[in-house]
């Protein structure tokens, strides 16, 4: 037998393996699942050969028979073919749906923890969340005035090549799925320009009386990144049913916080057009910011009401009764939407453009239900094309991109390329280099110039800690330019005037 048939047959047996211990394949299903990979990998006979099956690792043992598949000419040798087809390697390891949503609702039974420590693991080990990718993503913290703040430098989504994009492009067009949060996803093949999913299992919920979708995200930025979308493919719109539906979730999963993207340009998320919330079982900076400010208003004495110590301009509702906090936040959701304060510069419409919106995160607190809203603008002038609440120019260096709820709840979701841009800098600092003379990294020049006298001794074990934690204060100044009213006596002022006329 060839070296490399008998390679092959040890990474079928060892993947088969892997999923027997994981708990997707049961052992009645070993043979079965053997021929599944058998006929993927073309591949007409099989030998049980002898290997160590105590150590398994399931990106070697992918990576492997992704070469093979190459070497056989069943796919290209792109990022891009080798992700759709260890999609279908995997598929043939997993449970149908309903087998899946089955286990959940057994586990929920037990309590709504169980239920989702199963997804949530099952997600992995299907490799839908891919374990191996995560780990490269770079993760610190930083203290601030408003509290510890997550960084994290987002390395897991693979880069396209050169191939794979001009793949995509001559590609027939096509409008199925409609988006990547479309519930035609589940068990999807994928082509060049959309993801493979046959590895994909989706939870059906029921929220304000309607079929919506639970997952977790493929690229967890934080414990148990969850996803949660509309049954149908319609647009995002903040309004008295968002908060409905936000505790409708919460009071099937109690142990997780679920907060949706604004519904505007600039100062929404990075998809608009289908009906989503992110939420997960992790505890933010946002979450632990205390009340600085108590306030009532009238008709609603029964929710306790204050402004949060956030860079953001919070409003956190409390009340034991969710419906009572429905009513409140649907009234100043209505009362921002009209609200205009030019000697703060709010402006609640240019031009029939309207520009006031809300960012709301709900949890549960003890027996108390809490609603974060965060007053959002997203009014541009010359000065500020992008948005005055936004990313100032000079920070654009690190975060360019818009501020959408991951970030307004305090972790910050920075680009692949800080990473060697960040390496390049604590080599130019450490020589004492030109930072202006190289292109990659002279954007940081100013920056650096700015913070470097603030430290008196800067060495190669200190210089990493250096550049993240002004990172974090970058961050940190960024979500101050996002917040509608600053952390000012003048600011406080101006947020007061909008809570006088609640």
């Amino acid at each position: 037998m060839e070296d490399q048939t008998l390679k092959l047959y040890e990474n079928i047996k060892k993947l088969v393996q892997y999923g027997i211990d994981t708990g997707l394949t049961p052992e009645c299903e070993r043979i079965y699942t053997t021929n599944l990979l058998l006929d993927l990998m073309r591949e007409d006979s099989y030998e049980d050969v002898d290997c160590d099956l105590s150590a398994i690792v399931l990106e070697d043992v992918l990576h492997d028979l992704l070469d093979e598949a190459c070497a056989r000419g069943i796919i290209e040798d792109d990022i891009t073919s080798r992700d759709l087809f260890d999609t279908k390697l995997m598929n043939t390891l997993l449970p149908r749906p309903a087998q899946v949503q089955q286990t959940f609702r057994a586990q929920y039974d037990i309590s709504p923890e169980a239920a989702t420590a199963y997804y949530y693991k099952f997600s992995q080990d299907s490799d839908y969340i891919r374990r191996y990718r995560i780990k490269k993503d770079q993760k610190w913290t930083v203290d601030t005035a408003y509290g510890t703040l997550d960084i994290t430098i987002n390395l897991s989504k693979p880069e396209k090549d050169p191939k794979a994009i001009a793949a995509a492009r001559n590609s027939a067009a096509s409008s199925y799925p409609k988006c990547q949060l479309c519930m035609e996803n589940e068990g999807y093949a994928g082509r060049a320009d959309h993801p493979a999913r046959e590895n994909h299992r989706i939870i059906p919920i029921t929220i304000n009386d309607s079929a919506w979708g639970f997952q977790y995200s493929p690229y967890v930025y934080y414990n148990e990144h969850c996803i949660v979308f509309n049954g149908e493919h319609t647009p995002m719109k903040i309004e008295r049913n968002t908060f409905v539906k936000l505790f409708d979730f919460i009071k099937l999963f109690p142990h997780y916080f679920l907060g949706s993207n604004a519904d505007l340009p600039i100062v929404g998320g990075s998809i608009l057009s289908h009906d989503h919330f992110q939420g997960g079982h992790y505890t933010f900076a946002m979450a632990k910011a205390p009340v600085i400010r108590s306030f009532s208003v009238k008709g609603y004495e029964d929710v306790t009401a204050g402004t949060v110590k956030w860079p953001l301009s919070v409003i956190r509702l409390q009340c034991a009764d969710e419906s009572r906090i429905i009513d409140l936040a649907d009234h100043i959701l209505r009362t921002w939407r009209g609200y205009s304060d030019p000697e703060a510069f709010i402006f609640a419409e240019t031009d029939g453009q309207p520009h006031n919106t809300i960012t709301p995160i709900a949890r549960k607190r003890g027996d108390l239900y809490e609603l974060d809203l965060t007053l959002r603008n997203n009014i541009t002038t010359e000065e500020h094309p992008l948005g005055v609440y936004h990313p100032h120019a000079a920070l654009h260096h690190i975060k360019k991109e818009n501020i959408g709820l991951i970030e307004v709840m305090g972790l910050a979701v920075l680009p692949a390329r800080l990473k060697s841009e960040l390496e390049l800098l604590k080599e130019y600092i450490l020589e004492g280099k030109d930072i202006r003379s190289n292109d990659s990294i002279e954007k940081h020049a100013d920056w650096v110039d700015g913070f470097l006298p603030n430290y008196p001794e800067i060495n190669a074990s200190n210089i990493e800690e250096i550049l993240q934690q002004e990172v974090g204060k970058v961050f940190c100044q960024v979500l101050e330019d996002a917040g509608v009213y600053k952390y000012t006596p003048e600011g406080m002022e101006a947020f007061e005037r909008f809570t006088n006329v609640l």
